[in-house]
């Protein structure tokens, strides 16, 4: 099912059946060899159907064949989709990460992470899941120093957000240095793309429930992944 609306085409949920934008749900296309693809750039050709931006969705969808039964066929489901899909993302939001990166907007190292959150000028702020405490302590103080010199000058508050799902290998991998524990972002084109695809997976593995904007106070707090984001994909 779709709908055009004033603010663009919508899809439904094959699962809810809740009509939402392309950008809150997940596509899936059927292969020529019958195998259900996830298609998470909505690129792919070919008749799409719709889940919400949920592993637990997912889940459902599979038990309940939903997929099957929307598009009338008999398809091929591929095991453990859930975590398939969840590996995708991740690896999606690391090579976002990778180009931000490129693009001069990611510092890492202790010292130059605290002058780019001190400097007014921090779109996130990066720690590896598998970091110390007492370097996340130190940045956090750092963080609350900005926003109390923040409220000093008359700016209004705003949440950095912090992203922490991805383990310190990851993070040496994607911006191509050794002993990386902490990385600011800068504001940027290759930023924004970043932080979309994380909060991507944020909602996904948080079954939507990290879908506000960082910058909102009653929600910010749903996309620090030190306290609510689960380590990885849910079991089918």
């Amino acid at each position: 099912m779709s709908e055009t609306r004033k603010d663009g085409p919508e899809r439904s949920c094959v699962v809810s059946r809740a009509v939402k934008s392309p950008d809150d749900l997940i596509r899936f296309v059927v292969g020529p060899d019958g195998m259900l693809t996830p298609d998470l750039r909505r690129k792919l050709p070919g008749r799409g159907v719709w889940t919400s931006l949920s592993a637990k969705t997912v889940t459902e969808a599979v038990k309940r064949k939903a997929f099957e039964r929307s598009l009338k066929a008999k398809i091929t489901v591929p095991d453990g989709l859930v975590a398939m899909i969840d590996a995708l993302m991740l690896r999606d939001a690391l090579q976002a990460l990778a180009m931000a990166n490129k693009a001069g907007l990611v510092s890492s190292g202790f010292a130059k992470v605290e002058a780019v959150i001190g400097s007014g000028r921090c779109a996130a702020v990066i720690e590896a899941s598998d970091g110390a405490d007492d370097g996340r302590r130190k940045i956090g103080q750092a963080m609350k120093r900005a926003e109390i010199a923040r409220e000093t000058s008359g700016l209004k508050a705003r949440k950095t957000p912090v992203v922490a799902i991805f383990a310190a290998a990851d993070l040496e991998l994607a911006l191509g240095r050794a002993h990386v524990i902490h990385a600011a972002l800068a504001p940027g084109p290759a930023a924004e793309g970043f932080l979309s695809r994380w909060r991507r997976l944020v909602r996904y593995r948080t079954d939507d429930a990290g879908a506000t904007e960082p910058e909102s106070p009653a929600n910010s707090d749903l996309l620090d992944e030190r306290t609510t984001e689960p380590a990885g994909p849910k079991a089918e």
